[in-house]
């Protein structure tokens, strides 16, 4: 089920969109989770990317009638002007069951890779070379044509949900790893990484349902 739900978001998503969801886990002792009020936690050194996909994420959340406040916004925690200890992040998760918080998002990049892909033009296994000379003059251009291969970078991120529930253990409700392929704008990049970060978790029944307009 799990590879289906992938396959089936991915196809979905990645035709025109800049991200691949690679793999998720699910806390199999969760069937669904409704949550009321989320935190959610953009962990980079971009600002304007942090902040869009906050108040993305944040919207999205909305929509669905969960209240939800942007690490940026949360009035009495930093997230961005110094390092915090794990006591710190201890006494603000108290500080959130105080305040009605039953869920965290956290999301950053866990790793970054350079890629060369060849270009279909050039690379077509179906056909076979019977000589040296056809081949060689064929494929020689590996050298002699920058337009050869195409070269990109993916990052590579991982977004994690987490209950901070009073009345069960704190724990891992679902991770997912995310490539974002090689982006050309932070906007577009952001959108579709918000796009399918709630794609999935609504497959997994980790958030309520969009209020239709009637």
């Amino acid at each position: 089920m799990k590879r289906f739900a992938i396959l089936l978001i991915s196809i979905l998503l990645t035709s025109c969109t800049s991200t691949t969801l690679v793999d998720y886990w699910k806390n199999p002792d969760i069937e669904y989770y409704e949550p009321q009020k989320v935190l959610i936690v953009g962990l980079t050194s971009n600002e304007k990317a942090r902040k869009q996909f906050e108040n993305e994420l944040k919207q999205e959340f909305e929509l669905r009638g969960t209240e939800a406040v942007a690490s940026l916004d949360l009035p009495y925690a930093s997230f961005k002007t110094k390092k915090v200890t794990l006591k710190e992040l201890n006494e603000l998760e108290e500080k959130l069951l105080q305040n009605s918080f039953d869920a965290i998002i956290l999301s950053k990049v866990i790793g970054v890779e350079d890629k060369v892909m060849y270009k279909n033009k050039y690379h077509d296994r179906k056909e076979t070379y019977r000589g040296f000379a056809e081949e060689y003059v064929k494929y020689q251009d590996i050298y002699y044509n920058p337009e050869y291969y195409d070269e990109y970078t993916i990052y590579h991120s991982e977004t994690s949900m987490y209950c901070i529930c009073p009345t069960k253990d704190r724990e891992l409700l679902w991770k997912g790893y995310i490539d974002i392929i090689d982006p050309v704008s932070i906007d577009k990049s952001v959108s579709d990484y918000v796009k399918l970060t709630i794609a999935i978790l609504e497959e997994e029944k980790l958030l309520n349902f969009p209020d239709v307009p009637k």
